[in-house]
């Protein structure tokens, strides 16, 4: 990369993690289809909590942030968090196509430590390393959705109803890429403004990010079940 982007040496830093996320079984099958409606219902319960953590993280973020500008960013992404995308999961647990819920959900290991790490690095630590562990959710769900959306392109073409559609296509879409790519540019920003130390503890942030991003997927077709009580 010639760029020289700060966030161009996050993304080189991670490449292994990532493309451990590229071949992770659970996003083949959902881009073939093949990947069952329970394994899926699964993922998306426990989505639906993190994205309850998650606008906790952006929100303690926006209230961080240097400008107004970035503050709106930041909030804005919160809202969509909490409400659209909350409810975009809630029509799909609700549309009959997903097995009903026989229980309330609860946080798996993998999903409760995520946000537990985002809200107390939002609350914690520099607004620029905040910024940094945030990264990889909107990133990454860009680049695993652009690439999602080109590999089911036949299922849906073929099952406009089919309950991945809908997931693939929102992360998929361009206003969500748009909105990635202005994260991006964020954490760019913020990188430029830090001390050389500060920028270390970014490039640390983004990589546990990025690690989580990874187990958050594959314990969904691989749980690991909490100890009993």
């Amino acid at each position: 990369m010639t760029s020289g982007r700060f966030t161009d040496e996050l993304w080189d830093r991670t490449k292994a993690l990532r493309i451990a996320i590229d071949d992770l079984e659970f996003l083949r099958r959902l881009g073939d289809g093949t990947l069952s409606t329970e394994v899926f219902a699964t993922y998306i319960e426990q989505d639906s909590l993190y994205l309850t953590g998650y606008a906790k993280a952006l929100s303690i973020l926006a209230a961080k942030s240097p400008d107004p500008q970035t503050a709106a960013f930041w909030a804005n992404s919160a809202a969509n968090a909490a409400a659209v995308e909350s409810a975009m999961h809630a029509e799909l647990l609700a549309s009959g196509a997903l097995p009903p819920r026989t229980s309330a959900p609860e946080h798996s290991q993998t999903c409760l430590a995520y946000v537990s790490y985002l809200i107390a690095a939002a609350a914690t630590e520099s607004y620029a390393v905040a910024a940094a562990a945030v990264l990889p959710c909107f990133w990454i769900y860009a680049e695993v959705g652009r690439e999602l959306a080109a590999s089911a392109a036949q299922v849906v073409a073929a099952d406009p109803a089919h309950p991945y559609a809908r997931w693939v296509t929102t992360y998929g879409a361009e206003d969500f890429q748009q909105t990635a790519a202005t994260a991006r540019s964020l954490v760019d920003q913020a990188a430029d403004a830090a001390s050389e130390t500060e920028r270390t503890a970014m490039a640390t942030a983004f990589t546990l990010a990025t690690r989580y991003e990874l187990l958050f997927w594959d314990t969904a077709l691989h749980p690991q079940p909490w100890p009993a009580a």
